[in-house]
């Protein structure tokens, strides 16, 4: 019996109850089911009974205990006990609750998948990097990250548009250009430019392309620079996302809402609903009509947009590309950046409640790691990658809420020992891989038999119970826009498992030990828990090996 099934079988009895006039309440469209902290309470509890007390005009207690009634009398459940002040805590009988295992390998890598985000249609952004220079650490949390809640909000159904906004715009597009021309010619980048020798390599490359750009004129040598450093500065910047396992559905340049009159568009729009006026001969956006601490520039003196109006046409942009939901993943240093942001949805007739949600991410470092000598000042994304691993930056990346500054131990990532949480985790994977071979050598095949009411050792109930909550963990995790719920659920998975690999054998002990349908059964726990390693670790963007 899975959570989902017994969730089910509560409200059946809700519903029944009501139907026989032993309760006057509204059966709630979900019932919730938790694992009891303590395992003698039960393999699950419920608090629904508090949750409907009021409404059923009685104490908590007598409303769980007229559930309890039904419940016992269900399939599966082998017995129901109301507690404290009304909860219900449920067991259910081994066999239904070993079952669950058949119907994990038999779902496969579709276990976990929910509803919970169906009918969701939103535009994630993340990373964003300027194409200016190389990705760096904090791009890294941001792609890990990112990449990580775009997984669970597809497998929680909803439809999910993973966007990479190119600020290829602006003053820093200028400066660039002037530094890579700079070293072109054989000069020190001006002051406020591009240190690094990654520009010098850019340099070289548009000479390579270009062997006229010395000879000439300084601006048309300097948009040749800007628009094909861009050009491989860009392709570099995919390329290492790529190595990441990180992919985007849209690149969307800046210098296209410029090009396209959308930031015009933009303008006008927002004028028409009223919250657009000029003053000091620029145009104004009255954002402190939505709680911004001042009215924000759109259109300069000098008839220049900012960035601000660029903001605002790319978020109108994401809206008429039928993005009703957007959620903007920001460095830590963009809190600024929330109330105006909100502030553009509400000017723009939206709920900034609902339309836009902001997510900031705060510092991390990493201690052992040398500073990029191409960067000149910073951490490169493909030196950590390189030096650590994609799999353990992922991991140690997404385990950790994007709220909290962290700071992790290079060398610490690269050990391959229990200490390391995703080599413990992997670990774990690559076990149950081995004891699928090595029970294949003595005869253990899956086909062969199954009955999960000899799945009775206590940590094999354990096991069984960590398995069921994973299709909650995910939706929680997709909700709440929160992978590290499902790294953290990983390794308590791991550690249940390594314990019921100690207790329980699913090989025969002996060569002449006659094989039963416990060690089939025990078999396909153990497939069982594969998959949902596999599943987690796939849904973090990090590899499941079968040998490490």
């Amino acid at each position: 019996m899975t959570p989902e099934q017994l969730a089910l079988a509560i409200r059946t009895a809700l519903a029944e109850a009501v139907a026989a006039g032993e309760l006057a309440v509204d059966v709630p469209d979900e019932v919730r089911v938790e694992r009891p902290k303590n395992r003698e309470h039960g393999d699950w509890s419920t608090n629904v009974s508090l949750q409907l007390a009021k409404g059923a005009g009685m104490p908590p207690r007598e409303v769980a205990t007229r559930l309890a009634t039904r419940l016992a009398a269900v399939e599966g459940i082998k017995a129901v006990d109301v507690a404290g002040p009304g909860f219900l805590n449920i067991t259910v009988e081994a066999a239904s609750a070993g079952e669950l295992a058949r119907t994990i390998v038999a779902t496969a890598a579709t276990y976990g998948h929910n509803d919970s985000e169906a009918g969701h249609v939103i535009n994630l952004e993340f990373v964003s990097a300027n194409p200016t220079g190389p990705l760096h650490i904090g791009h890294t949390r941001w792609a890990a990250l990112g990449d990580a809640l775009r997984r669970l909000l597809t497998a929680s159904g909803a439809v999910v548009t993973a966007e990479y906004y190119v600020n290829d715009a602006g003053a820093q597009m200028d400066k660039f250009a002037i530094s890579v021309l700079s070293r072109a010619r054989g000069r020190d980048v001006p002051e406020g430019g591009y240190p690094g020798e990654y520009v010098m390599e850019i340099a070289a490359q548009v000479l390579a392309s270009r062997p006229d750009l010395l000879d000439l004129p300084e601006a048309d040598a300097r948009q040749v620079c800007r628009d094909l450093g861009y050009q491989v500065q860009l392709a570099e910047i995919r390329e290492v996302l790529a190595s990441f396992d990180v992919h985007f559905d849209v690149w969307f340049s800046e210098t296209s809402l410029h090009d396209s009159g959308a930031v015009e568009q933009a303008v006008a729009r927002l004028r028409e609903q009223g919250h657009v006026y000029d003053s000091e001969g620029a145009v104004w956006l009255r954002t402190t009509d939505f709680g911004d601490d001042r009215d924000r520039v759109l259109i300069r003196a000098n008839d220049e947009p900012t960035y601000f109006a660029a903001d605002a046409a790319y978020y109108l942009s994401k809206k008429d590309r039928g993005f009703p939901e957007k959620v903007y993943m920001l460095g830590a240093d963009h809190h600024g950046y929330v109330n105006r942001l909100k502030a553009i949805v509400a000017c723009a007739g939206d709920d900034p409640e609902h339309n836009i949600e902001i997510r900031i991410g705060q510092l991390i470092s990493i201690a052992g790691a040398r500073m990029a000598k191409r960067a000149g000042n910073m951490i490169e994304m493909r030196d950590l990658i390189t030096w650590i691993g994609a799999d353990a930056v992922r991991y140690s990346l997404a385990r950790y809420p994007a709220d909290s500054p962290i700071s992790l131990v290079g060398e610490e990532l690269r050990k391959r020992t229990n200490d390391n949480p995703v080599f413990y985790v992997q670990y774990a994977h690559a076990r149950t891989c081995n004891v699928t071979r090595l029970a294949a050598e003595d005869g253990v095949h899956l086909a062969d038999g199954f009955d999960p009411s000899l799945l009775t050792h206590e940590s094999e109930a354990a096991l069984l119970a960590i398995l069921g909550d994973f299709p909650r963990i995910v939706a929680q995790a997709a909700k709440l826009r929160e992978p590290h719920r499902v790294a953290r659920y990983l390794e308590d998975l791991a550690g249940r498992f390594h314990k019921w690999y100690d207790d329980c054998r699913v090989r025969p002990r002996e060569a002449d030990e006659e094989i039963t349908d416990l060690h089939r059964t025990r078999l396909c726990l153990n497939e069982a828990t594969r998959v949902v390693l596999a599943n987690g670790l796939g849904l973090l963007g990090v590899s499941a090996p079968e040998r490490l």
